[in-house]
């Protein structure tokens, strides 16, 4: 029998992999339902549903290895970078999904919501948050809608040698700011974005980009303290909001 090897777990959702076959158990059918959904519209690669029988979702492994993790540096080339920024050009330009994404309303309030309880609580200092709600602002306006990921983290994008093999965790796909999915692949490796941005093929805002990686990072820190992990290690969330003072 393989062993049993438990890549993530917390109270909303926990994923456990059996040899080549990865189970994602998840309460909210929902979130599966776009997992699913996007997965079969997306026209990059995507791992395989092998069967589903709720609450699991079976999916295949896909083979390379994760294009870096959050915290550590990154091992792939500038051309790899390229290539993914190629991929999500490719995902962006494809026809919007049938769902809706979150709306610009919406975000404005959970980043109120949440930079008031950072400050309340004394998890980070007052000024830190001050100067990143303001950074952040940039990203609070209207978008042209397009196919996103949705969490496009550095370690969801799988590579072997210079080729793209899978791109995995699809469950917050919808329709939703293109700069966004870029911001959260470079989130933490700020060096690789104008390779991301020669393989995007067009000219982007900067000022939004670097407004998102304060917002996402300002709306990440209380769920990761939640979920048991720790958005103060090196490189790593509060790392990412320090750098912006």
């Amino acid at each position: 029998m393989d062993e049993v090897k438990i890549v993530v777990a917390h109270s909303e959702r926990a994923t456990l992999r059996v040899g080549d076959v990865f189970l994602k158990v998840d309460a909210d059918q929902a979130r599966v339902d776009v997992e699913v959904g996007a997965m079969a519209l997306a026209p990059v690669p995507t791992p395989e549903v092998l069967w589903r029988k709720p609450p699991v979702l079976a999916i295949a492994a896909v083979p390379g290895t994760a294009l870096g993790r959050l915290g550590e540096p990154s091992t792939a080339s500038p051309a790899v970078w390229a290539a993914v920024g190629a991929a999500i050009r490719k995902l962006h330009d494809a026809p919007l999904p049938p769902w809706p994404g979150r709306r610009l309303e919406e975000l404005a309030a959970d980043l109120d919501s949440e930079c008031e309880w950072l400050v309340t609580n004394g998890v980070l200092p007052a000024g830190l948050v001050t100067r990143n709600r303001q950074v952040a602002e940039a990203a609070l306006r209207p978008w042209t809608a397009v196919f996103t990921h949705g969490d496009l983290q550095i370690s969801h994008v799988f590579v072997d040698g210079d080729e793209i093999t899978g791109i995995i965790d699809w469950s917050e796909a919808g329709r939703g700011d293109a700069l966004f999915d870029l911001a959260t692949l470079t989130l933490g490796h700020e060096e690789h974005l104008g390779d991301v941005l020669a393989g995007y093929g067009t000219d982007v805002d900067l000022d939004v980009i670097r407004a998102w990686w304060s917002l996402r990072s300002l709306l990440a820190v209380r769920w990761l303290v939640e979920h048991g992990f720790d958005p103060t290690a090196p490189g790593c969330e509060v790392d990412v909001l320090r750098s912006r003072l």
